[in-house]
């Protein structure tokens, strides 16, 4: 049986803006309140999934969260109509509507962390949304996520979702954004890494100082416990807390895997080493660790230009590309390691640049566009084929874009209730071409 790694990326949402929300995220925060472009947004990052789709992977696409997000407004003691809501929380409390308007779920690799079923003791596909409790605008997040992975993913033969962790930051999770799978092929058991910032219950851990470790150990833990893997299976590592205070605020802005490849920086983990040992002792094949030194690159350039929220990808061919940000090709000294990696004798041997600087100037690179899925034939035919990317959905989603979407957004419009009427028409519209069924609040 053929086994593929599948990528589903996020649908850049029609609210599309920049409000620095983030705190540790250095490029969410340096570009907030800039001018937004959601139709070029979207159109880049469909762009890019069919540029993979194009290349022989399988690709597949994850609809937006609603936003504004008038539910959670309510919550909080906003009330009237809609455009009251929207009216009274621009005027009252612009932070909290600027948190309920995030176009942060466009990053799939926060949306959950993923299990194959080459791991899991039962034989499935295992799903758990990440919490994102760290950040009040992530946070309200996850019932959504649930709701839209269970309609892409949604044949219960094949795939187990699980709720998320409870709301507390003693479970922290962020998802795949902090998870990497090892393996010799695809379909063949692996070593699912988890990496965190922090231990919550363990007061005298180490952990960073000036920004926040958003993932905890005991999250981690959590989720390999959901997941039925066995300890065989599991490494945890911890995140260099210093780092983190430089901004790498998830794992995949400091390292990247796939299969027998972590491509990472010399100063991504603690115990470095040891965790290594470990992971060749649990792994049935020969693993390439590929270091990049702080000479080579540094940590600012690092997060500038994204070199490790890149993804790494198995061609047809069998050979590994890199799929880069253009930020990459612009910064000297990352362009110039990247034009050396490729001869170093490691299994990576392309490069492949895109266009994705809507998503970077707000903190994500393609890494945080994708969700991971390995998954065998069976399964990939399993899966809702209607949000799997092929020649003519990408023609109707652009078409479905041009539709929809505003050319420019600006902070200020958040409070635009016309803004809410065209979200909500885009979003139903994008139900019935992806066949997902009533997984937004407005709809039920």
């Amino acid at each position: 049986m053929k086994h593929f790694e599948a990528n589903f990326d996020g649908l850049v949402g029609p609210t599309h803006n920049y409000a620095g929300l983030s705190f540790g995220n250095v490029a969410s925060l340096s570009n907030a309140a800039l001018t937004s472009n959601p139709k070029a947004a979207a159109k880049q990052g469909l762009q890019k999934a069919k540029a993979l789709a194009d290349l022989g992977m399988v690709q597949g696409v994850l609809a937006p969260q609603e936003r504004p997000d008038l539910y959670t407004l309510r919550r909080i003691g906003f009330s009237g109509s809609d455009a009251e809501v929207l009216q009274k929380a621009a005027q009252q409390a612009p932070a909290l509507l600027n948190a309920c308007c995030s176009a942060s779920s466009m990053w799939t690799a926060n949306a959950a962390t993923v299990s194959p079923s080459a791991d899991t003791r039962d034989g499935k596909v295992h799903f758990t949304p990440a919490n994102l409790v760290d950040k009040l605008h992530r946070s309200i997040e996850p019932i959504t996520t649930g709701n839209i992975l269970q309609a892409t993913f949604n044949n219960d033969r094949y795939f187990k979702h699980h709720q998320h962790l409870p709301e507390h930051t003693s479970f922290g999770d962020e998802g795949a954004a902090n998870h990497t799978r090892l393996c010799s092929e695809y379909g063949h058991a692996g070593v699912e890494l988890f990496v965190y910032g922090q231990e919550a219950t363990n007061p005298s851990a180490v952990k960073p100082t000036k920004y926040p470790a958003r993932q905890t150990l005991e999250a981690s833990q959590a989720v390999a416990r959901l997941h039925q893997l066995e300890d065989e299976s599991c490494v945890f590592m911890q995140q260099n807390p210093d780092v983190i205070d430089q901004g790498v605020f998830h794992n995949d802005v400091i390292s990247v895997g796939n299969q027998n490849v972590l491509f990472y920086h010399e100063q991504a983990f603690l115990n470095t080493e040891a965790k290594f040992d470990e992971i060749r002792r649990k792994m049935n094949t020969e693993m390439h660790f590929v270091k990049v030194a702080t000479s080579q690159v540094s940590i600012d350039d690092a997060v500038r230009s994204y070199l490790f929220n890149t993804q790494i990808i198995t061609l047809p061919s069998g050979e590994m590309a890199i799929i880069a940000p253009t930020n990459c090709q612009e910064n000297p000294a990352v362009f110039a390691y990247l034009n050396e990696l490729v001869t170093l004798g490691t299994p990576i041997k392309q490069v492949r640049y895109y266009d994705v600087k809507q998503s970077m100037q707000n903190g994500g690179g393609p890494a945080c566009l994708r969700l991971r899925v390995a998954m065998n034939e069976q399964e990939v035919a399993a899966v809702n084929p209607n949000t799997i990317m092929n020649d003519a959905l990408f023609t109707r989603l652009n078409t479905w874009v041009e539709k929809h979407y505003r050319d420019q957004l600006t902070v200020s419009d958040l409070a635009d209730p016309q803004l809410i009427i065209e979200s909500r028409t885009a979003l139903d519209e994008l139900t019935q071409i992806l066949k997902l069924g009533s997984v937004y609040q407005f709809q039920r």
